[in-house]
């Protein structure tokens, strides 16, 4: 389906985020309410926000038709990309926005990434598949987990551009070393520099 351009960049609104179960693990997904309209958001940098109302400044960059299937049920919905947002306040769920619905995963609609490493042990090339990342990462390995951020200071910005199963374990390893997750200023914190 064609993507199209937003007529306006900057939207004020209101971002509900809810966390959804799925066959890849918990993931997020979001409803963009502003005055141009209700959109869903699929956008990677949900995957760092806890379940929550947040209200502020969205920078649109497209508005486009979008569909899948979840449940036994097809969905059309129109979708917005968010580049950038300003926070100004954020709200727990309300009751009614805590529905149960059936959700895609958004990593199970990307192309499956795949990226050559050299063995160390035989200096071949050896395809290492993200999916298969998510199962054998165990925090031994967070120079490649976290590549150009390595070493991380105690103050970490996620690249919400990489592999979405990769910042999944990026943000799980983060909460896993101590660091907690502003959502206004988007930054992860911790008074210890690790690396």
């Amino acid at each position: 389906m064609p993507r199209l351009p937003c007529v306006r960049h900057d939207c004020d609104g209101v971002l509900t985020i809810r966390t959804i179960q799925g066959r890849n693990g918990p993931f997020n997904v979001g409803r963009l309410i502003t005055d141009l309209g209700e959109f869903a958001v699929k956008d990677t940098l949900l995957e760092q926000y806890e379940e929550g109302q947040y209200e502020g400044d969205f920078n649109v960059t497209q508005i486009f038709p979008s569909s899948y299937l979840a449940g036994g049920r097809f969905v059309v919905e129109v979708r917005a990309t968010i580049k950038s947002l300003n926070l100004d306040g954020v709200d727990d769920l309300k009751p009614e926005d805590k529905e149960v619905a059936a959700e895609a995963d958004p990593v199970d609609s990307q192309p499956k990434s795949t990226e050559v490493v050299v063995s160390e042990q035989t200096d071949q090339p050896a395809e290492v598949n993200t999916e298969s990342e998510k199962n054998d990462h165990d925090g031994g390995n967070d120079e490649a987990l976290f590549d150009s951020l390595w070493p991380l200071g105690t103050q970490v910005k996620l690249d919400p551009t990489v592999d979405r199963l990769k910042f999944r374990l990026q943000r799980n390893r983060l909460k896993d070393l101590g660091y907690a997750f502003d959502p206004r200023e988007q930054i992860w914190s911790n008074n210890v520099a690790i690396g």
